[in-house]
């Protein structure tokens, strides 16, 4: 009887390959380009995805500012914040949140959908959120996505 030695290769952290990808958020609803988003930092769209690895690319978003809520999000959401003290609870609608920290939004919303733990904050140092077009990324040159 012949028998297959197919097995399953597991990644390593030191074969990880990464890319960079740039993302225009402009007219882009929060939530699904969010979850897009997850998922390349996570590595879940590549072949060789490890859960227990940060084998994730990079992501660039731009224009963060422009970003699309549905419905009345914008007027009803509420960002809530927490300070540890005694009637320390802040609550932020996101027309607010925008108007004094534009890429705040898309920051939560990432960082939100990444697994919890040292695994997930290590994935949320590979996003790079910008409010306007101008990046420093340019040397890494990044792919432009098309969510």
């Amino acid at each position: 009887m012949d028998t297959l030695s197919y097995k399953t290769k597991s990644q390593r952290k030191e074969d990880v390959e990464r890319k960079w990808h740039i993302i225009d958020a402009e007219d882009l609803v929060l939530g699904r380009m969010s979850s897009k988003i997850a998922t390349i930092l996570r590595g879940k769209h590549k072949p060789s995805y490890t859960p227990h690895i940060d084998c994730g690319d990079f992501v660039v978003v731009i224009n963060a500012e422009k970003v699309r809520f549905t419905g009345d999000k914008l007027n009803q959401k509420e960002y809530i914040t927490f300070s540890g003290y005694t009637g320390g609870q802040k609550r932020t609608v996101a027309k607010e949140l925008i108007a004094k920290k534009p890429i705040r939004p898309v920051e939560l919303a990432v960082k939100n959908m990444l697994p919890k733990g040292k695994l997930g904050r290590a994935m949320y140092k590979k996003l790079f959120v910008y409010a306007g077009t101008e990046h420093p990324h340019a040397a890494q040159q990044p792919e432009t996505l098309e969510l």
